[in-house]
């Protein structure tokens, strides 16, 4: 039939070795559902149940007793498992033989002791005696093994002491090849050892017959002596004899004894102090091994060993226990402090002040170690900032722009566009600007720039762990993980519900700064008054250009993107929002303005070579500067998730349009300058003609200039083309850009373009008719003629 349970594993025993009569533990497998579950436990093939006293399934305690071998298993047998097996094994010693004065660093028992005199045992009970013979003939070992002899007399013993003890398998191991004479012999001494041991009492009287004897003779010689002196005085001189002698005896008997009685008391003593230390020893190293633990960082560890000796030695009321445990607490405190300093450390990554919160929680801290780690990242944040900022300005009124970083701006930075339209000699019109800029260039970038990227990395590098931090003190996985400490974590929630405010604040102190520095860099007009100086600081010699500006929005954008990936809430980064906002404003105004100072130089690059429709460079270059300009503003016009439009203010829309207007009319101006210059002030040298074109303005030869006439012819031509074709592919672009009042851009910028047409015209018209007036003019006046005496036409009415 199947048992219910696995048989029983001995794995361990302690100590493995000793004397008969020595405690033992068992440790092992499946040793039993309970006491009455077990049935059978032998060490060194002695039965050993009765003194065993199960644990646990895997403890036993018990004595070894007299086992017949030296060395042997331990067998534990259940019913639920039955017998057993082991791994280990016990080596049994033969005790020494000590005698009543001998010293010892062990308490012999008495009961058993051996004396030197008489070499046989004395106060020795009958029934506890073990004769290694009991048949009292020689032993002659045989060669059965052992398990066949187990598996011959199962559950039987050849222990004569064990309660299954089996002649049969003592005999067959003892005596297999005694004769049968010497067992007859054996007979006759079981017969003689029972017959002592049935007048074993009678011999303990027997024995102390002559002490009992002497003892009455002398009381019988004392009260015969009294009787027959009848007198006071012998009887008072015969107490006084017996006094000194009883005197003597006790005096004799404790000179011979008290040195031994001396030498028990101490060893009871040094063994009760031994045994203190030894039971109450984690105690009494504590301190130690805190000292130890906490220099090898083995926190946990402490922690373990604190609780324990808390549990067991609060309360005690042991003054030595109380000592103990008062260094201990001491040591204790003393970690407390080492640990909040440790957490209030900057930097510190966010494992480590996670751990560092469970240890104080762990131990017990005063207030709110988690708290106050929020508390200290805050404050480390805001002065990292200002730090930054206080470092840069330095840098730059020291002169060490030529030392700041470089960045590669391919896709976000490009030259003015006046210096890539120069390199083109004749650009034709509707062909797509090209730049000559090699990407390999890199450009240095101002101050600022730096500043605001290295601001940002900051800020996207720390508040993420500071984000993170609250969130688990939220939570409560700063205590607990697996909510082991259900306590902790609701105290932690009920602060951090209580302090949710608070926290807010901070986040919102945090992105104020980082606004207020940025604007304080690039946007210092939008400061308020006495916040120049905390925030500000900077050398603005000249505004940084539209090309700089779309750069750190791209920069603030992105660090916008990894905060709100953090799931921060977005009232808490508007604030940011709004910051890009205006710096979109601001990246078209300046860019705005930049391209109107662009288009003024214009002026400077007419050629003045017509192609075959009479029309020279400046249209195209005009057109494809301002498309340029837009194209850098694509990014900055665009509006990434969560931002506003950039003309959703009704004063961007006017500063917008009136810039745009004001750069077509600077082109117009433009026209015109070029149109009415002296020739004087033309440089010809590079000019040349397209030979592939009629001469529909008269003969230009390659070393002669142009009369005004040709000039203003050719304005009238490029006016005309302005009109009908490129103020309207321009607003096209304005269109697709997303820029409000289009409508009105083209209407003010067509007018104007007319109104210069028509002043160019009439010069032209002046130009040509000077020559016949002046034929004519003599002539008219040659007959003084004066219109003024003619009559003036009336009108007959029929």
């Amino acid at each position: 039939m199947s048992r219910a349970r696995q048989p029983p594993l001995v794995t361990g025993i302690s100590p493995n070795e000793g004397i008969s009569w020595t405690k033992v533990t068992i440790r092992g497998e499946n040793l039993g559902t309970g006491p009455t579950d077990l049935i059978g436990l032998t060490i060194c093939g002695h039965n050993c149940l009765l003194t065993a006293e199960w644990m646990s399934a895997s403890k036993i305690v018990c004595r070894v007793g007299q086992a017949k071998n030296d060395k042997g298993d331990i067998i534990v047998t259940t019913k639920s498992g039955g017998k057993g097996t082991s791994t280990v094994s016990f080596k049994l010693l033969k005790p020494e033989k000590i005698g009543i004065l001998d010293q010892s660093a062990v308490w012999v028992d008495e009961m058993n002791y051996y004396d030197m005199r008489t070499d046989r045992n004395k106060g020795i009970p009958p029934l506890s005696l073990r004769p290694a013979n009991p048949l009292g003939i020689e032993i002659d070992k045989g060669r059965f093994p052992q398990k066949d002899l187990e598996a011959l007399f199962p559950g039987m013993s050849a222990d004569f002491t064990s309660e299954n003890f089996s002649a049969a398998w003592y005999l067959i191991e003892n005596h297999s090849t005694t004769s049968f004479d010497q067992l007859k012999t054996a007979v006759v001494n079981l017969k003689k050892q029972a017959n002592k041991k049935n007048e074993g009492s009678l011999a303990y009287v027997k024995g102390g017959l002559s002490t009992f004897f002497e003892a009455q003779d002398a009381l019988s010689a004392i009260h015969q002596k009294l009787e027959a002196d009848g007198t006071e005085k012998v009887e008072g001189s015969m107490t006084q004899k017996l006094e000194n002698v009883l005197n003597r005896a006790s005096n004799t008997a404790d000179t011979l004894f008290q040195e031994v009685l001396g030498r028990k008391d101490k060893a009871d003593s040094t063994r009760n102090a031994l045994n203190v230390l030894q039971r109450f020893k984690f105690l009494f190293n504590l301190p130690l091994n805190i000292e130890r633990n906490i220099q090898k960082g083995d926190y946990d560890v402490v922690i373990n060993d604190y609780e324990k000796a808390k549990s067991l030695f609060g309360k005690t009321e042991v003054q030595v226990f109380k000592k103990y445990y008062a260094e201990v607490e001491t040591r204790i405190e003393a970690l407390r402090e080492l640990l909040l300093d440790k957490l209030l450390e900057t930097p510190s990554t966010l494992h480590d002040q996670k751990r560092y919160i469970r240890y104080l929680s762990d131990l017990h801290a005063p207030g709110d170690p988690a708290w106050q780690c929020i508390g200290a990242q805050h404050q480390w944040i805001l002065q990292l900032m200002h730090n930054c900022k206080e470092s840069y300005v330095k840098e730059q009124k020291g002169n060490s722009l030529l030392h700041s970083p470089m960045l590669d701006l391919d896709s976000d930075v490009r030259p003015s566009p006046i210096g890539h339209l120069s390199q083109t000699a004749s650009l034709k019109r509707g062909s797509s600007f090209q730049s000559g800029r090699d990407d390999a260039w890199r450009y240095k970038a101002p101050q600022q720039v730096v500043f605001v990227e290295k601001l940002t990395k900051l800020v996207v590098s720390q508040l993420p762990n500071f984000w993170k931090l609250w969130i688990s003190y939220v939570n409560g996985s700063l205590f607990s993980e697996t909510a082991e400490k259900s306590g902790q974590m609701e105290r932690s929630k009920k602060n951090a519900r209580q302090r949710q405010n608070d926290f807010k604040k901070m986040i919102q102190e945090v992105m104020h700064s980082l606004v207020k520095l940025i604007r304080g860099a690039l946007l210092p007009f939008s400061l308020r008054e006495g916040e120049s100086r905390q925030y500000g600081g900077w050398e603005m010699k000249s505004e940084l250009s539209g090309q700089w500006l779309t750069h750190v929005i791209q920069t603030v954008r992105l660090s916008s993107e990894s905060l709100t990936a953090l799931e921060i809430p977005n009232d808490m980064l508007q604030i940011i929002q709004d910051l890009i906002l205006d710096l979109r404003v601001r990246c078209i105004i300046v860019t705005l303005q930049h391209t109107a100072e662009d288009i003024k130089r214009l002026a400077e690059k007419e050629d003045w070579v017509v192609d075959n429709e009479g029309l020279t460079s400046l249209p195209s270059q005009f057109e494809q500067c301002i498309i340029h300009s837009l194209q850098s503003l694509k990014t900055v016009l665009d509006c990434k998730p969560g931002e506003a439009s950039v003309f959703q203010q009704q004063k961007t829309q006017e500063d917008v349009c009136q810039l745009s207007i004001g750069i077509m009319q600077v082109f117009i101006d433009c026209l015109e300058q070029l149109s009415t210059k002296p020739d004087g002030d033309i440089d010809t040298a590079h000019l040349s003609v397209d030979v592939s074109s009629p001469d529909l303005f008269g003969s230009i030869h390659e070393d002669s200039s142009l009369s005004s006439e040709q000039r203003l012819l050719i304005a009238l031509s490029n006016c005309r083309y302005l009109e009908r074709h490129t103020f309207l592919n321009i607003a096209e672009h304005f269109e697709k850009h997303g820029f409000q009042g289009v409508e009105k851009i083209t209407q003010v910028s067509m007018e104007c373009l007319k109104e210069l047409d028509q002043r160019l015209f009439e010069m032209y018209i002046e130009f040509k008719a000077d020559p016949i007036v002046g034929s004519l003019e003599p002539g008219i006046y040659a007959g003084y003629f004066d219109w003024k005496d003619c009559l003036v036409p009336a009108v007959i009415c029929l």
